[in-house]
Formats: structure tokens, sequence, C-alpha cells
């Protein structure tokens, strides 16, 4: 109960974090904003327990290194969407990753996905047609968020193999710290630019330490308790909280059109969850 609870205030923090990096990036370029969020979490994470990785072995740092090799990618694609889409359409986006979930098992761990399933991902599909597409053609904001949600989902796929067989603060370190070296790398292709907003800075400091080195811990550390089914059903309030963040202190509009596109994704993932949840009753919860 209580990791559950601490998981819907993650979710939260990462709802609310759509608008705060879209803010941020007309501020500063992307990839730098992405290098400090990450280089301000690995060094919380650091400082709080610095031996925490005295025992990591060569397998746990080869995982935890894909883990964040993937989820740094999953970052990189939706920062840049957010210059080109909605908070809220960007949050909703993102949260197929729980349909695309059971997909990437399929792909590759070569678990069966079912043909209701599948008529769940076309569900989904429509939601993310009404909500992306202008006239004939997917707007470029959008075609990247989509992106991120494979991604993510992937990442969720193996972390919920992985992180019952670690630590969770360390495997979580792990992969903060491989998006962190990511970004720099990237970032310091053009020079890395401090920031000298203090705006962008109040958005590195939320986003490093509640969004990331708080929240993927707590992910982490939650993944190891349950099922990735259970938490997936958790993880389906972040668009939620995105779309209501945005509307509410962002500006954002509420077309028919959105509120339809929204209301099928969300349909999408919720449904998916469910069913899975039944199979996975007598699972670890």
């Amino acid at each position: 109960m209580i990791a559950s609870v601490a998981f819907v205030g993650v979710t939260a923090v990462w709802g609310y974090t759509f608008l705060v990096v879209q803010d941020a990036i007309a501020h500063i370029a992307v990839m730098d904003f992405l290098a400090w969020r990450f280089i301000v979490a690995s060094i919380v994470m650091i400082a709080l327990r610095p031996t925490c990785l005295r025992n990591v072995t060569r397998l746990e740092l080869l995982r935890g290194i894909g883990l964040g090799t993937v989820l740094g990618l999953g970052y990189i694609v939706q920062t840049y969407g957010l210059r080109y889409t909605s908070a809220a359409t960007s949050g909703f986006i993102t949260g197929m990753f729980v349909v695309l979930a059971p997909v990437m098992s399929w792909i590759l761990l070569r678990r069966k996905t079912n043909r209701n399933t599948w008529m769940i991902v076309a569900l989904a599909t429509v939601g993310l047609a009404l909500l992306s597409f202008n006239g004939w053609s997917i707007g470029i904001g959008e075609l990247l968020t989509l992106v991120c949600a494979v991604f993510f989902a992937v990442h969720i796929v193996g972390l919920g193999e992985w992180s019952s067989e670690y630590k969770p603060y360390s495997l979580a370190l792990l992969q903060i710290a491989t998006v962190a070296v990511i970004s720099l790398i990237a970032a310091t292709h053009k020079g890395i630019t401090v920031p000298s907003d203090p705006g962008v800075w109040k958005a590195v400091m939320i986003t490093g330490i509640l969004a990331t080195a708080v929240a993927f811990f707590v992910q982490t550390w939650v993944q190891s308790l349950i099922s990735p089914t259970r938490a997936a059903v958790i993880m389906t309030m972040e668009p939620v909280f995105a779309g209501l963040f945005a509307i509410v202190l962002g500006g954002d509009q509420l077309t028919l059109r959105t509120l339809g596109g929204a209301a099928c994704i969300l349909a999408a993932m919720l449904i998916i969850n469910l069913r899975s949840g039944r199979s996975v009753a007598g699972q670890k919860t």
C-alpha cells in the first residue's frame, strides 16, 4: 500500500514536469537541460549514499547501463518533442508506453500477445491520431513523443525483468548516471551552457531531484515489490496529471478532439492493465 501511494505521488510529479520542462527548454538547449538535470540527480544520489555502488556486479553494471541508455534515448526524443507539441498532448502520447509494453514484451521476450491486446493497441492508435494528426500529416512533436513511448515501454519491460535481482538504489543510480553521461556527451558537441535564468535552475532542481533522483529510486523499488502490470496500472495516472496541470496551470485548450483522443488512450491503458491484472492474481503484489 505504501509503495503504491508513493508511486502515485511520483506520477503526479512526472505529470507536472511536462509543463516545467516545456518552459525551461524555451530558454536553454534541450541537451544542456537534460545534462544538468541528470548530473544534479546523480550528484544528489551519490551524496546521500556514496558507497552504494561498491558491491555492484559486472552483470548489474551492464544491465543498469543498458536500461539507462534506453531511458536516455526516451528522454531525449521526448524533450525535443515538447518543443513542437503541447504539454497535455505530450503527456497522453507518452502514456502510450503502458499500451506498448505488452507489444515490446512480445517482441523482446517472446511472450504471447493475444488478439484482444492488439485490439486495445488499435484503440490507443485511434487516440493518438485524434491527438496528433494535423490534416493529412502527423506533427513532428507528436511523432517524437511516440518514439519516446516506445523507448519507455522497452525500459519498463527491462526494469520489470531485472529490478527484483538487485538493490533498487544502486540500479536506479546506474540508470540515471548513464543518462547523465549520454546527455553530457551530446551537449558538449556544441559546448554545454550553464543556465543563467533562475527559472531554468528551478526546473533543473525540480526535475533533477524530485522527478529523477527520488522518482526513479521509488520506481525501481516499487517494481521490485509488485508485478510490471500493477506498476503500469499506477503509471496510467501520469498522463492524467500531465493533462490536468497543462490545462489548469498552462492554459492549454481542452477541445473535443483532444478530449476524445485522451479518452481513447486512457481507456486503452486501463483496459489492458485491468485485463492483465486478472491474469497475475496470486503473483507478487
